[in-house]
């Protein structure tokens, strides 16, 4: 079994990083949906502006919204305004075909894209 790249929203803002909450990342549900994340999922997260990695779980945002907050101790390490990049991974035995889309500076869907 190898973990391999299943989703990945690619070059995303984020909206709000929010000290104050319990923790994890809010993706917009619409995003979410596009890529087949599950609320409650694992993800890495990683700064194109700052080169900063975490790993935290999904929240469900409002959809459509283009939210993205970074949550609790994860927004001392990316703060908003910053473009990222949000990976979801999963344990397979074959090669998988990733889910992958490229938003605007809006957090809106533009298209998908292939590695």
């Amino acid at each position: 079994m190898r973990q391999l790249l299943r989703s990945k929203i690619h070059n995303a803002t984020v909206t709000e990083a929010n000290l104050n909450y319990i923790g994890s990342i809010t993706i917009d549900q619409e995003l979410i949906d596009r890529v087949g994340l599950w609320a409650g999922e694992k993800v890495l997260v990683v700064s194109n502006t700052t080169g900063a990695r975490i790993e935290t779980y999904v929240i469900a945002g409002e959809p459509g919204s283009g939210y993205i907050a970074m949550n609790g101790a994860a927004a001392h390490s990316i703060k908003a305004g910053e473009q990222i990049i949000i990976m979801g991974f999963e344990l397979a035995a074959e090669p998988i075909a990733p889910k992958i889309i490229l938003v605007d500076e809006h957090n809106r869907f533009l298209r998908y894209l292939s590695e």
